[in-house]
């Protein structure tokens, strides 16, 4: 797992050498990333099932649990094949934009 600082969030990278092995490293790691918004880089992965994204719905509703965001970038996986509760785009632009969202709806109290 590769981490590197952003402006108003940690970009993760997957080095593991199966999307399953980069998901329980993230889940175990979590202490690490737990204090700002997250960005999971997926964009690799083009065969990417919707089971591999579905592995990381657990510490993705932990991570919003703390009021801080989770999002997936991967352009394989409709948003629609998903739960509402995984933030999944398909660009880096995209995710910071989330982020931005999220970051005004809790400072406006939602």
């Amino acid at each position: 797992m590769k981490t590197i600082e952003k402006e108003k969030f940690l970009l993760v990278e997957d080095e593991a050498e199966s999307l399953t092995d980069f998901t329980s490293e993230i889940t175990r790691n979590h202490d690490l990333l737990k204090d700002s918004n997250v960005v999971v880089d997926l964009r690799k992965h083009h065969g990417i099932q919707k089971e591999h994204i579905l592995g990381f719905l657990e510490v993705s509703n932990f991570h919003r649990n703390l009021n801080r965001s989770f999002v997936i970038v991967n352009d394989a996986i409709s948003i629609d094949e998903l739960p509402d509760e995984l933030i999944v785009v398909p660009t880096l632009q995209e995710a910071e934009d989330m982020i931005q969202m999220d970051e005004i709806q809790r400072d406006l109290g939602f």
